[in-house]
């Protein structure tokens, strides 16, 4: 597949395709004669995964440290499970820190809530 095609496929611009590739957070794409992208299945699952990983707040440099590690073998399992275990704890942290902010946007929608019904039947009531 072509850039273009990738960046289609997974909603993803190309500068952004180039510039993972660039910093090792993908490994290399492989390029045919003419020099161009050529991607693979297998290149895709990398970039989808790094998207993955991406939206859900992990950081280029913990990313990046996992490529190299794949990259490196087998003998790196156990380095790159406990860096995911820890990623995952900050992650679990981050999603309790967005359900009381959750929490708390709720609870103000309710008040301006309760705020223009009591406006509206202010608006009702005749005056005298």
């Amino acid at each position: 597949m072509t850039i273009t095609e990738v960046s289609e496929k997974l909603g993803i611009p190309q500068d952004t395709l180039r510039y993972y590739e660039r910093i090792g957070l993908i490994p290399r794409v492989n390029r045919n004669k003419n020099g161009i992208r050529d991607y693979t299945e297998e290149d895709c699952k990398w970039v989808e995964f790094i998207k993955c990983m991406r939206s859900a707040g992990l950081p280029i440099e913990i990313l990046i440290e996992y490529v190299a590690l794949f990259q490196q073998g087998d003998e790196t399992i156990e380095a790159r499970k406990e860096l995911f275990i820890e990623q995952r704890k900050q992650l679990i942290t981050r999603i309790e820190d967005m359900k009381k902010t959750l929490e708390r946007l709720d609870y103000k929608i309710a008040v301006y809530e309760q705020a223009i019904v009591k406006k509206e039947k202010e608006l009702r009531r005749p005056e005298h």
